[in-house]
């Protein structure tokens, strides 16, 4: 059974950063993608990052330059490091992944974390 585990979130004044961490477990297969996104309070779920098994990214334009996605295949975990955070950038953060070799930013993954709330104060 594949799941999915986040954390690293929390409270943080606009300009800082934070680091999550997606630690994943029960995969069957090699070729997958684990994407990260988020959800504001009212609105829809929105695709942020995601990596493959090979390491090659895809990032949407709204977090290009501040967001990094990053795996530790040795850690099973995959990371999101976001800087210069703002308040706007306040939502509940999921990882999920599916098997398969595209990069999506849709939340059609079959998999999901619990999801870890950030909150950024102006």
């Amino acid at each position: 059974e594949v799941q999915l585990v986040e954390s690293g979130g929390g409270l943080v004044q606009a300009g800082g950063s934070l680091r999550l961490s997606c630690t994943r477990s029960g995969f069957t297969m090699d070729n997958y993608v684990i994407g990260w996104f988020r959800q504001a309070p009212g609105k829809g779920r929105v695709g942020l990052a995601c990596i493959d098994n090979d390491d090659y990214t895809t990032y949407a334009d709204s977090v290009k330059g501040r967001f990094t996605i990053s795996s530790d295949n040795a850690k099973n975990t995959v990371y999101l490091q976001m800087n210069s955070l703002k308040p706007e950038d306040t939502a509940v953060y999921y990882c999920a992944a599916y098997y398969g070799q595209g990069h999506v930013l849709l939340p059609t993954y079959d998999y999901w974390g619990q999801g870890t709330q950030v909150t950024v104060s102006s």
